[in-house]
């Protein structure tokens, strides 16, 4: 059976008159849009122009919730309550699913961002507090979970559908876990490498980490392209000529999850 992958991208990340990635440029080559939801990036215009973008482009949107840190774009951690995270996480759902039904379009999924989402991958605590809040907003959403994670697996028995997934232009720790961006070489912005990569962790489910051992991956559905990254265009773009090269369906995971 020919294998499936869905490419996605956190956009939205503008903020008033500062902006951040290339969304417009790198839609063609994506099927799935992480639009943040006004906590660690975005604000309102933002939000309705890039669901906009998104609809016009015929790529799923899901919303990307983080933490209430727009100085350190989410990337920190904060010793939030269960309560709370679960409640900033209804509370960004809501707002990108107000745009979404603005615009004629549902959302598809759920993708926690930076700090939190790194977070979540271990804590279970914190996992369980972001199943609730999308159990509550909207169980049929699916939740976009970093591969091997201790979210996935919590997400899974509970019940709600998960898009594992993996990262075209991050390096990976031997557990599993994403080198942290404070590390030089976290970020891989070569393009012939980072398609590469991508082919191989769909075909074979494995990457190799930068301590040279082999990560190997229970499922891979999504693939991430970070918007922000340098050249994320043409990384998008590399990734997926790569992946039609290769006989693999690129489609929104929705479609097939």
């Amino acid at each position: 059976m020919k294998p499936k992958i869905d490419i996605n991208c956190d956009l939205g990340e503008s903020f008033g008159n500062f902006k951040i990635g290339h969304d417009a440029e790198i839609m063609p080559f994506i099927t799935s849009a992480n639009i943040a939801c006004g906590f660690h990036a975005s604000d309102p215009v933002i939000m309705a122009r890039t669901v906009k973008l998104a609809t016009e482009n015929k790529v799923a949107i899901g919303a990307h919730p983080g933490f209430p840190d727009l100085m350190g774009f989410g990337r920190r951690h904060m010793n939030l309550s269960n309560e709370e995270v679960k409640n900033i996480i209804i509370y960004q759902i809501g707002a990108l699913e107000a745009f979404a039904n603005a615009a004629g379009t549902d959302l598809q999924h759920v993708k926690p961002h930076g700090a939190l989402y790194n977070a979540a991958a271990k804590n279970e605590a914190y996992a369980k507090a972001i199943i609730k809040a999308i159990s509550a907003s909207n169980p049929k959403l699916i939740l976009f979970a970093l591969v091997n994670s201790k979210m996935a697996r919590v997400a899974a028995k509970a019940g709600l559908r998960v898009a594992h997934e993996v990262f075209a232009d991050r390096a990976y720790n031997s557990d599993s876990s994403l080198v942290s961006r404070s590390v030089v070489g976290a970020v891989i912005e070569d393009a012939k490498v980072v398609s590469e990569r991508a082919v191989k962790m769909v075909e074979e489910k494995e990457v190799t980490a930068v301590d040279g051992q082999t990560v190997k991956f229970d499922e891979v559905h999504t693939i991430c392209v970070h918007g922000d990254t340098l050249n994320a265009v043409g990384l998008a773009k590399a990734v997926k000529k790569a992946f039609l090269a290769a006989d693999i369906e690129v489609a929104p995971v929705g479609t097939f999850v």
